[in-house]
């Protein structure tokens, strides 16, 4: 996989106090986001605003579609044309993309989508879309999900999200949410020479010996320069290697097998997650994007009380990082789940530990991030 450094032009190395969305515009500008397309919907719009203003700048290409469809499709055809491609929404637009993700899933396009998740209609705290991200499109595929919990991460995450979906031949979700989209914090975003990148593999073979969906077994195919005399059917149909549509079950079984093997046989590779104070922890929380912080914050104030608490971090959701959260199940007696939800992620957690220890679901659905006294609240309750 061909690995390069981020673009001078492109970086605006140096400390800022930037907006939640812009910073995770400037990420994707770092990353060699040359495509945009989007829909205006709240609270995303400050995606979109900035990258009508950054794109031009950098030589890329923003359009504004008639709706998610559009964005979801243009993106998909840009990524197949070579672009690194972005589309953002919020939750009520990322059902409407659906259609179009599951497209890429199956025809392998790499691009990313930033869904800032809001309550259903309204502009208030949610992580209630994340079953979506992994089981709204129709068929078989796997998701890749990263999910930042600070501004900071929302640039350093969509590098990552944007490496990920090139070097997978994926869509990957970058899951923000209103709190901190909409939040300022300090970003440091490094010197160009500190980002490595990944670009997607070109062959090498001629137009006349290129198979568009021949890969190794877990592997990705090499993707094809457009205009090129290259001839490929982008199909969601039922293909064999060369793309041809054709109804055959062993080579749809052979092919759904390495598009979700690619992503399940590297979980290990992809996923990421982060430890505090975890040492000579008895009880564990774990959390993801803006529960992390109260999370910290609740195991903090345990302690003090005499209650020995720690915090697994998850930095990715999709594929599940099963072996950080089954580790932690061999360890602790009790893992309280922090959602902002009725419950749902709850549930990998509860799988994954096989009843080694209790899984508590710590939830809130009331638009609003828990508070460090409230998890705090939740975990004496348990531990009683």
């Amino acid at each position: 996989m061909p690995i390069v450094k981020a673009s001078k032009d492109r970086v605006k190395t140096g400390v800022h106090f930037m907006l939640g969305n812009y910073a995770l515009v400037e990420g994707a500008i770092s990353a060699g986001c040359n495509f945009f397309g989007g829909y205006p919907i709240t609270p995303a719009n400050e995606i979109s605003e900035r990258m009508s203003q950054r794109l031009p700048e950098v030589g890329g290409k923003f359009v504004q579609g008639e709706d998610e469809l559009f964005s979801i499709f243009a993106c998909t055809g840009a990524s197949l044309a070579g672009g690194k491609v972005m589309t953002a929404t919020a939750s009520a637009g990322f059902n409407y993309m659906q259609e179009g993700l599951g497209y890429a899933y199956t025809i392998e396009a790499p691009l990313v989508v930033a869904d800032v998740q809001r309550c259903r209609g309204e502009n208030y705290a949610s992580q209630a879309d994340v079953y979506q991200m992994r089981y709204g499109a129709s068929g078989d595929y796997e998701a890749i999900v990263v999910c930042p919990s600070s501004v900071q991460e929302l640039y350093d995450y969509t590098i990552w999200a944007f490496n990920l979906a090139e070097e997978y031949r994926n869509p990957v979700v970058v899951m923000s949410e209103t709190t901190i989209a909409l939040m300022r914090e300090r970003l440091d975003i490094p010197e160009a020479s500190q980002i490595d990148l990944f670009n997607r593999n070109y062959t090498t073979l001629s137009p006349e010996e290129y198979q568009p969906f021949a890969a190794p077994e877990f592997g990705c195919p090499d993707a094809a320069p457009l205009g090129k005399g290259y001839q490929t059917i982008y199909s969601l149909n039922p293909h064999d290697e060369k793309g041809s549509i054709d109804w055959d079950p062993d080579v749809f079984d052979k092919l759904y097998k390495r598009i979700c093997g690619k992503v399940r046989e590297n979980a290990d590779k992809i996923c990421r997650t982060e430890s505090f104070m975890m040492d000579d922890a008895e009880y564990a929380i774990i959390a993801y994007g803006s529960e992390v912080r109260p999370s910290i914050e609740a195991a903090e104030m345990a302690r003090e009380s005499g209650i020995k608490v720690g915090v697994l971090k998850l930095c990715n959701v999709w594929p599940v990082p099963e072996k950080a959260i089954a580790e932690v199940s061999k360890n602790v007696s009790k893992i309280f789940a922090v959602e902002m939800n009725m419950g749902k992620y709850v549930n990998e957690i509860t799988r994954v530990a096989a009843g080694r220890c209790e899984v508590i679901p710590v939830t809130k659905n009331l638009g609003l991030v828990h508070t460090g006294y409230e998890i705090l609240e939740d975990i004496k309750k348990g531990v009683k």
